[in-house]
């Protein structure tokens, strides 16, 4: 079992516009109302494949009442959460709207450490932004006191202060890996050289059109997807970690496609089609630029 942990969870709003005009009135087709939040992605990706999954995070009566309709297991905190807006246009460009979410206390950062660890299982998936009143070193504080390995998915603060405990996994984006080197990668190369200057025992660099990155103990490999038509990125990268717990890189590439062909935020059950959208290339080519 993987157990996942969204101190941040949202309720995730989806709507579908024909084009987003600034200062206009837009007619949304019917919203995507899903429980949302990374580590609460990464846990419905992981069930809708068939993987035991079960979640720790502060929510509120709604929030739970989506989690159980959804069948996400879960151990929750009755505290208020967030609401996200999604808009997506036809050629599946996103404008997302984030709410920084509710304030919690040094007792909540207490519960939500101890109830994740008690919960056992083989994995830790640790996602996601933090709460006002959370320290940044939060998820090194986990990593700290885990018996098991913790893969960590966050930015900013949060992510410089985990980075220093050589967790087990590190999960940015691009924007994110630039923001932890201090310098932005122009090429493939690049990225390999900033993943492997981090302490972390493996990375898993999700590089949105060019795909992802995985550097670890055995080298680096760069794999991509073909989709020809995505619908929604929002939520890619919580499916390639859920699909690289499940079932390593491979896997973590066909989720994402999935993923990208969704709507709404969560990942959809990987499909035969998605897994031959994979492409896993025998070699890093180091002079290619990213997108």
């Amino acid at each position: 079992m993987i157990v996942t942990l969204t101190p941040n969870p949202a309720i995730d709003r989806t709507l579908a516009v024909s084009a987003l005009v600034r200062g206009a009135v837009h007619r949304a087709a019917a919203p995507v109302v899903e429980a949302s939040g990374k580590g609460v992605n990464v846990a419905k990706a992981l069930l809708a494949n068939g993987h035991a999954a079960k979640a720790v995070l502060p929510a509120d009566g709604r929030l739970v009442g989506l989690l159980r309709a959804a069948g996400v297991p879960c151990e929750v905190i009755d505290r208020a959460v967030r609401t996200n807006v999604s808009l997506v246009e036809p050629d599946g460009t996103v404008t997302k709207i984030n709410e920084p979410g509710p304030r919690l206390s040094d007792a909540d950062r207490r519960w939500l450490l101890a109830t994740t660890l008690a919960q056992g299982g083989d994995i830790i998936a640790a996602s996601g932004s933090l709460p006002p009143g959370l320290p940044a070193d939060f998820y090194a504080e986990l990593v700290d006191r885990a018996d098991r390995p913790v893969a960590v998915d966050t930015s900013g603060d949060a992510l410089k202060a985990v980075a220093d405990t050589g967790p087990w996994l590190l999960k940015p984006n691009l924007d994110e890996l630039a923001d932890l080197v201090g310098r932005r990668p122009q090429t493939l190369a690049d990225v390999v050289e900033a993943a492997h200057a981090l302490r972390a025992q493996a990375v898993l660099v999700s590089l949105g059109a060019d795909g992802a990155i995985l550097v670890d103990d055995s080298g680096a490999t760069h794999g991509e997807v073909l989709v020809n038509r995505p619908r929604n990125t929002v939520g890619a990268g919580d499916a390639l970690l859920a699909g690289f717990l499940a079932g390593g890189f491979s896997e973590a590439l066909a989720y994402a496609a999935a993923a990208v062909r969704h709507v709404g935020t969560h990942a959809p059950p990987v499909t035969a089609a998605d897994r031959a959208a994979v492409r896993v290339h025998p070699a890093i080519d180091s002079g290619r630029e990213l997108a």
